[in-house]
């Protein structure tokens, strides 16, 4: 067993596993003809977009194990030279397990590898998440998402606590314990020698290998917040196709980048005060013209002081979105924290919380998006989420960033 220690040398991955081989029965009619992940969204297969995700991670082989209609993917996919990635197959019966499924694979894995689930979609940052599995030093690491509603996506309830140490304490596939904390979207970083756990007969990767590597407390969970989106059902299907549909998004900042900035400790209280710096309506029509979204992301802490009102911050920004629109100038949305420093909130930058709600919200990949500030607030919540951030500098100014931004 690998020890908890964080001090051991640092592994590497060129390798992705995906499970591919149910049924798909909650998809039918799409998937008596077709599996699963050869589902189209936007024209394409669904694999298709695990494998440029893949790709774009350095990812220079997949191994997938197929059960169900694999001729379909192979057929389409081939050795994988086509999609910029070495493919290998492991095919086997469409009653196996997914335990099995690895298993059986075993003659084909790295030592250290990434296992997926063939239907679900995150924009992977696989530096992030091999650094956490790093940092940790545990046979396996799996992404949870924190699911603060404890709902999940498209209903999917808690099935996994993580602690604040980031060791999984629990893993309970049937979603029956009180205190489960997130939910486990696949995207495991796993030791071969997990394999060892594995019973000699068919058996569920999730219902019998995790528990007992969390019992030796060998598996730990990296969280995340950022939306994660399958195609199990028609409904997230659906979803999914509109989240993976290319856009071109923007998250600007208010203060300091739209409009002058107030005196420190001040606010813009009322419309009279708010005041565009120069280039900026140029600078956000250009982006219109251009297809892009546009999402204001802007700390209002004045409210939490006393000093203005929601109502008051809400009549600026309805006056904002009118005077661009004469313009011809679109804000697409815009999102606020009300809260003080010391309120505990989610949504305050430096910390990513609105970045979060609107990519939730509106259906769009964060790790695509750029993010425009002025504050080192801006820059951290930016980074946090995966952003590209671009700040705004003496000389360098929103109109400037946006033709740089057009221009590339």
């Amino acid at each position: 067993m690998r020890p908890s220690s964080g001090k051991l040398s640092p592994v590497r991955i060129r390798q992705a596993v995906i499970l591919a081989g149910g049924e798909g029965t909650r998809l039918r009619p799409l998937t008596y003809d077709i599996p699963k992940p050869m589902a189209p969204v936007n024209g394409r297969p669904f694999l298709e977009y695990l494998l440029e995700m893949l790709r774009e991670n350095g990812i220079s082989e997949v191994v997938l194990l197929l059960g169900y209609l694999p001729e379909k993917i192979v057929q389409h996919f081939g050795d994988g030279s086509n999609f910029g990635v070495n493919i290998k197959y492991s095919i086997g019966s469409i009653s196996d397990k997914t335990g099995t499924r690895v298993k059986n694979a075993e003659h084909l894995l790295d030592p250290v590898f990434l296992l997926m689930y063939g239907d679900n979609y995150w924009p992977l940052n696989l530096k992030r998440l091999l650094a956490f599995y790093n940092e940790h030093g545990t046979l396996a690491s799996t992404t949870v998402y924190a699911n603060k509603d404890g709902k999940g996506e498209y209903g999917a309830e808690n099935n996994i606590h993580v602690d604040d140490d980031g060791y999984v304490l629990k893993y309970d596939k049937g979603r029956k314990d009180k205190n489960l904390n997130g939910v486990d979207i696949g995207f495991f970083i796993l030791s071969k020698e997990v394999l060892e756990l594995a019973p000699n007969r068919d058996f569920s990767f999730e219902e019998e290998v995790l528990p007992a590597l969390v019992d030796k407390r060998q598996l730990s969970g990296y969280r995340i917040e950022h939306r994660y989106y399958y195609i199990s059902t028609p409904e997230s299907l659906k979803l999914t196709e509109r989240y993976l549909k290319p856009k071109k998004v923007v998250l600007v900042d208010r203060d300091g980048v739209i409009n002058g900035k107030p005196p420190e400790h001040g606010y813009v209280k009322n419309w009279s005060e708010f005041e565009f710096l120069p280039g900026a309506i140029e600078a956000l029509r250009l982006l219109t013209q251009n297809g892009y979204n546009i999402y204001v992301i802007t700390n209002q802490r004045g409210i939490a002081r006393g000093m203005m009102s929601e109502p008051d911050l809400d009549i600026i920004h309805q006056k904002l979105k009118a005077e661009l629109e004469k313009h011809h100038a679109k804000i697409n949305g815009i999102y606020y924290c009300p809260h003080g420093r010391d309120d505990g909130c989610d949504c305050r930058k430096p910390k990513p919380g609105m970045l979060f709600q609107a990519a939730s919200e509106h259906d769009f990949d964060l790790t695509k998006a750029v993010l425009i500030g002025d504050n080192e607030s801006d820059l951290q919540a930016g980074d946090a989420a995966g952003c590209k951030t671009v700040p705004v500098e003496p000389g360098k100014d929103l109109l400037q960033i946006v033709t740089s931004l057009l221009n590339s």
